[in-house]
């Protein structure tokens, strides 16, 4: 049996099937310009967003933004000025920003693989070639890759594509969050996925971070066994979130677009607005922004819906608001400091929010996210309150708004944990790099310890305390953060029978039990 990080639950058991590997190329063999290979890709990389639901789509679009970046164009072209056939051009200039992003901090290091997958595309059309396609053997079966593009992951269809075993990856990459949102097991940084031949028999367990290659029938059994006592013991539980003993705990769920919403969760607990902006020359107007968020508050109807106001910058650039060339894009103008730079976004933003949330009657929330002093979430919960939304809160990203949580919860009226950036900025542990995923684990007690201080001083001043990160959809750790004293969890949809069944197990008792001995 060999380990990787288990970065969407559920056992499945099938013939592996691998991934081949990059085509290879001439350097004159080329049959279009490098810059129609540019529009081409990233032409391609907007059909497929146009094609799946979020958080896919945005991922996607994405992509799509860096190939048409016009520095990387002027980058190129310099290169090929400087006599290099177009093929070596192109990929040097890619070569010159992935070195940009692996320096850039966790948060964008973490994009590196989606760029070398829109680099491949490029040169796929350069070539006049594809690029290889994820396998059809004529039966269900568990793909085996050195790693899969976002694009890959998002096109793999559940039932046929059992489970994914990656040797590369991290727990919070673009294709493990993927993953999780079709409900398809998955194992990344596995090693031994590089000895995994076509034909063999493969066990994946998602939830463990196992895989099991040639396993005999009884360790199959018994891990089949397991996984049908845990759904049948996540699908026994229904109704709103509670503990054991009828503590309420609310479970809502993450969305990134306006489709394909999942409307039976007791609502949104983070609504990302990004997917209205990406792929643009200009901001979109009041009226589009009212019309997209409106659907959503329509399918929510007399429930939450918190809304994250635009995260813009790091791995989510936009041509008409962020700066193009920063030092350190992780640890520079991302998020509501973006507003500093233009400010007509956020208030037009927060115009549209109000007016949509006046056309429905959906109870809707508004966060900021990237907030580090009680100052910026005082003038965040003012501007919102002075257009008429009346809850308005900031999310709790940076370790400096952690340690002063009391101060900013005062300033606002409720604070959401997104444990992903927290533990990154915490543990200064760079989300690429498969040695240090022990330290973006979640349950470290450091990142534990600051979800503690933020919902405790909630707790002092009686103001919601949620986490939206990837951790409220681990049911095991659920039950912590809920004995940390968080109010809410929010999450995909596919996690949430799981993490009700977890709370529905233990009473607040057992859960504050738990909690201490995971700080300890």
């Amino acid at each position: 049996m060999s380990a990787g990080i288990g970065v969407s639950p559920g056992v499945a058991v099938g013939i592996a099937a691998r991934l081949g590997g990059d085509p290879s190329y001439t350097e004159s063999d080329n049959k279009v310009p490098f810059h129609a290979a540019l529009s081409a890709a990233a032409q391609e990389l907007e059909r497929l967003a146009a094609s799946v639901a979020a958080p896919a789509a945005d991922v996607l679009g994405a992509q799509a933004l860096m190939a048409r970046d016009p520095v990387l164009a002027d980058r190129i072209a310099g290169h090929q000025r400087a006599g290099h056939p177009a093929d070596r051009a192109v990929r040097a200039g890619f070569a010159e920003f992935r070195e940009l992003l692996a320096a850039a901090g966790p948060y964008l290091a973490e994009r590196v693989a989606d760029l070398d997958d829109v680099r491949d595309r490029v040169l796929a059309h350069l070539h006049g070639t594809t690029l290889p396609r994820i396998p059809r053997p004529g039966y269900p079966f568990v793909l085996v890759a050195e790693d899969l593009s976002p694009a890959q992951t998002a096109t793999l269809r559940p039932g046929q594509v059992l489970a994914i075993v990656t040797e590369r990856g991290g727990p919070t990459s673009h294709t493990a969050i993927l993953a999780k949102a079709l409900g398809i097991p998955a194992v990344v940084a596995c090693p031994a996925a590089a000895t995994i031949g076509d034909g063999q028999s493969v066990l994946v367990d998602g939830l463990a971070g196992t895989v099991d290659v040639e396993p005999p029938a009884g360790t199959i059994a018994a891990a089949l066994e397991r996984e049908d006592r845990r759904r049948a013991a996540a699908t026994a539980v229904t109704g709103p979130g509670r503990t054991a003993d009828g503590h309420p705990v609310k479970l809502l769920v993450n969305v990134g677009g306006d489709r394909d919403l999942d409307t039976t969760a007791e609502g949104v607990g983070l609504f990302r607005t990004e997917f209205l902006f990406l792929d643009r020359d200009e901001a979109p107007t009041v009226d589009e922004q009212r019309a997209a968020y409106g659907r959503v508050f329509a399918a929510f109807a007399g429930r939450t819906v918190v809304v994250r106001t635009l995260d813009a910058g790091a791995d989510k650039p936009l041509r008409f608001a962020t700066a193009p060339r920063e030092p350190n894009p992780a640890l520079g103008v991302r998020g509501l400091r973006a507003a500093r730079r233009a400010p007509e976004l956020l208030d037009g933003q927060l115009r549209a929010i109000a007016a949509a949330a006046a056309d429905h009657d959906a109870q809707v929330w508004v966060m900021a996210p990237m907030v580090s002093t009680a100052a910026e979430a005082a003038d965040f919960a003012a501007r919102a309150h002075a257009h008429g939304l009346p809850t308005a809160g900031v999310m709790v990203e940076v370790p400096a708004a952690a340690l002063r949580a009391e101060q900013v919860a005062a300033a606002c009226d409720f604070l959401s944990v997104g444990t992903n950036d927290l533990a990154q900025y915490t543990m200064a542990a760079d989300r690429q790099h498969a040695d240090l995923a022990a330290l973006l684990d979640p349950w470290q007690p450091a990142v534990l310890e600051l979800v503690r201080r933020t919902a405790e001083a909630g707790a002092r001043l009686g103001k919601p305390v949620g986490v939206c990160g990837e951790a409220a959809s681990d049911p095991r750790l659920a039950v912590v953060l809920v004995g940390l004293g968080v109010t809410s969890l929010s999450m995909a949809p596919v996690a949430l029978p799981a993490v009700r069944a977890a709370l529905a197990a233990h009473t607040l008792a057992d859960c504050r039990r738990l909690a201490a001995e995971a700080l300890s």
